[in-house]
């Protein structure tokens, strides 16, 4: 009787056990449509209103394993990230994600409470801008991997990466490095600083930054998720220009500090090479047009690359994909 009413609770059923629609059913009533939301889950294509502006839209995949760790991160947490890293590539161009779909594959024998929870992380996250979940697909696959489209509107003329000039300074909104601490943390074993592992595990990126950048002039900007110098090369390749970050001009919380030092390595690696903290990165033609809650970390000037203090960083600049 025991073994059977154990087969039986909801929490030990599987994918494979309750099938892809069945799935879907429970999943639905966890992402509510929002007013803009004409058609959600359950039709062939969802179909959003538009009232004003630019539609701006992307993508990115999460695969176990590769970008996160079960033994690290809950169902719920990667739920979050999957949110995060997507609402801010919006956030980066200035707008405000409106609408999300999720692809996900997954191992037959994955509990079908993970899904639940998953979903909820990822609906609460979506609930800091007011977005949510209007679609998606499931397949089968051995690796977990999670795929997310975001589409999101931009009441001003969006703010790419190409529009930095020489003579604009640089500017960076967010705490940055704490999510690098934190798995270097998880990855020997511990658990603390809780606050730097907190971060890995869900970020909080700066949603109203975005929008409020872009309202204050910013010439270009872009989402820092695989590492401050990796990220800001990306930014000076695309406007052709270089940038000069400064250190003296970058915050050191304590518990990087600590961890750096007990781990023999200066502070500032974490700061210049981690990623999925999602800061944004972006410059203006003045300091004086930086928004609050910015802080000026160094300056545009011509020719290519991106410096450190003068020099070029020798350390890790941020995360490869390959």
């Amino acid at each position: 009787m025991c073994a059977m009413a154990a087969a039986t609770r909801p929490d030990a059923e599987t994918l494979a056990e309750v099938g892809e629609f069945g799935l879907i059913e429970r999943l639905r009533p966890i992402f509510d449509g929002g007013p803009d939301v004409l058609i959600g889950p359950g039709d062939d294509a969802a179909v959003l209103r538009i009232r004003t502006g630019h539609v701006v839209v992307s993508t990115d995949l999460m695969v176990a394993g590769r970008h996160f760790r079960s033994e690290w991160v809950s169902a719920s947490d990667v739920g979050h990230r999957a949110a995060a890293e997507n609402l801010s590539d919006i956030n980066a161009m200035g707008g405000r994600a409106t609408a999300l779909t999720i692809g996900l594959a997954a191992p037959g024998d994955l509990p079908v409470s993970w899904a639940l929870e998953f979903a909820q992380g990822f609906a609460e996250e979506c609930a800091k801008v007011g977005a949510t979940v209007v679609g998606g697909d499931l397949s089968g696959s051995e690796t977990l991997t999670v795929a997310v489209t975001v589409l999101g509107a931009c009441t001003v003329a969006p703010v790419v990466r190409s529009g930095a000039e020489p003579g604009d300074v640089v500017a960076l909104c967010g705490r940055q490095g704490w999510s690098a601490a934190g798995l270097a943390v998880l990855g020997r074993g511990f658990r603390s600083p809780r606050a730097l592992v907190e971060a890995y595990q869900r970020p909080e990126p700066p949603y109203d930054a975005g929008p409020i950048a872009a309202d204050a002039g910013a010439t270009a900007m872009i989402d820092v998720s695989d590492g401050l110098v990796a990220d800001a090369g990306h930014l000076a390749a695309a406007s052709d220009v270089a940038i000069e970050l400064r250190t003296e001009a970058l915050p050191v919380a304590e518990q990087l500090s600590a961890v750096a030092s007990a781990l023999g390595i200066d502070p500032m690696r974490f700061v210049l090479g981690g990623g999925e903290d999602h800061p944004l990165l972006a410059t203006f033609a003045e300091a004086a047009a930086v928004p609050e809650g910015w802080r000026v970390i160094g300056s545009v000037t011509e020719g290519s690359g991106v410096t450190v203090d003068g020099s070029p960083y020798d350390g890790p600049s941020g995360w490869s994909h390959f």
